[in-house]
């Protein structure tokens, strides 16, 4: 199986911009330039922001180890992965589903 390829700038500010209006937030009432009275950040500020955390996210949760120890620590730890929702689309994508 290929290694998936980490996305580009364009595609991760396309996720974020399409998390956000999912979530009712929309970017563009964030002002173009620094306001210094009231602090606010710019567009370009929040997306960099937003774009820093979504690519270090997946590390921290990779790192996740069971906060347990003794006997079922063995049972989490056997996980691979983070669950996800929606499983037979995830193996659908990654060509599981088809036995590939």
């Amino acid at each position: 199986m290929s290694q998936p390829q980490p996305p580009t700038q364009e595609q991760l500010d396309a996720y974020i911009r399409t998390r956000l209006a999912l979530a009712g937030v929309d970017l563009a009432m964030l002002p173009e330039t620094p306001d210094p009275a009231t602090g606010v950040p710019t567009r370009d500020q929040a997306l960099r922001s937003l774009r820093s955390f979504v690519t270090a996210g997946p590390v921290a949760i990779a790192g996740w180890t069971p906060p347990v120890s003794g006997a079922p620590a063995a049972v989490y730890a056997q996980q691979a992965a983070p669950p996800l929702l929606y499983p037979s689309i995830t193996e659908a994508w990654t060509g599981k589903a088809d036995g590939k």
